[in-house]
């Protein structure tokens, strides 16, 4: 099994948030699953930390040191990914969610995400 997580997800497990769900936390504890965080999560939070929506001691570095700290596999951006972009239905404004969707579907994954937008897709979920 493998699992791309949101962007808010690999912040709620930095910080160890109480929004995460029992089966979240089970998941990605889960050593025999492969857990994986989209470039373009980072590129989110680049930009969130660019217009001052986000903050973060140590900035995108910090956001990193998160990923490799949790033994998180980075996911590039491919063609195909961009590809399933263009043919999802409109029920998510986010672009970052659409490309996260389109993602998980071309590589088989499934989507941890708090999104209650997200399972309109035709995408497995785990929350």
């Amino acid at each position: 099994m493998k699992y791309l997580l949101d962007t808010h997800v690999v912040l709620w497990i930095a910080e160890n948030s109480p929004l995460l769900t029992d089966r979240a936390k089970t998941a990605v504890l889960d050593d025999s699953v492969e857990k994986y965080v989209s470039v373009a999560s980072a590129w989110e939070v680049a930009i969130k930390l660019g217009t001052r929506k986000l903050y973060l001691d140590g900035g995108l570095s910090e956001f990193f040191r998160m990923i490799d700290d949790n033994g998180f596999l980075a996911l590039p951006v491919e063609r195909e990914h961009l590809q399933r972009v263009t043919r999802l239905p409109p029920h998510h404004k986010d672009p970052f969610d659409r490309l996260l969707v389109a993602s998980a579907i071309a590589e088989n994954m499934t989507l941890l995400t708090a999104d209650e937008n997200i399972p309109m897709y035709d995408v497995t979920c785990l929350w």
